[in-house]
């Protein structure tokens, strides 16, 4: 979608972005909870280039992940996916994903495509386009790297929504339920 964006805007518009500490992963119901659990991807490094397959630009598709550290005891885990450089006030959600239990510890390639999710055990929020899905990356050409952050939560209990939850209803729900946290960066960029 943002593909045809002007070069020229995303330029002007570079410094415009919320900033890694507007991240939930950074939020003060947050900041301390332990960073204990591990986030990997087999398809890209911590920091590293977002694969091109993963983007609007490509086929759209959710990258795999994987995750350890878990603490023994905790009933679920959350994903929130977040972009810290979008040109908004806040950053934009990508995906919101519960339904994984305490012991799962990873969620494959192409779990979630911007239908929603292939597995029915997942259950998705709404990102920023109000779509309980996949948001692919598509930052605006010229506007320089975008930091795509994925973050696990470690829950003590289940969080259940009736709905598709948005990212403040989602903090809300986990705020004094999460056990542990950590997340994985991926860098993508439209010259």
């Amino acid at each position: 979608m943002l593909e045809k964006f002007p070069t020229f805007l995303g330029r002007a518009l570079r410094e415009a972005r919320p900033g890694i500490e507007q991240l939930a992963f950074y939020s003060p119901g947050l900041s301390p909870v332990p960073e204990l659990v591990r986030v990997s991807s087999p398809a890209f490094a911590d920091g590293g280039r977002l694969p091109e397959r993963f983007t609007a630009d490509g086929a759209g598709i959710s990258p795999p992940l994987q995750w350890w550290g878990v603490p023994a005891g905790a009933e679920a885990a959350v994903l929130l996916v977040e972009d810290a450089d979008s040109p908004t006030p806040h950053p934009l959600v990508h995906a919101i994903v519960s339904g994984f239990s305490g012991r799962d510890t990873e969620m494959p390639e192409a779990a979630l495509d911007a239908h929603g999710a292939i597995d029915d055990s997942l259950f998705l929020g709404k990102n920023s386009a109000l779509k309980a899905a996949w948001m692919p990356p598509d930052p605006p050409p010229g506007h320089g790297p975008h930091r795509y952050v994925f973050q696990v939560y470690a829950l003590n209990e289940r969080i259940h929504f009736g709905h598709a939850p948005g990212r403040t209803e989602l903090l809300e729900a986990i705020h004094g339920h999460v056990m542990a946290k950590g997340c994985l960066t991926g860098i993508y960029e439209r010259d």
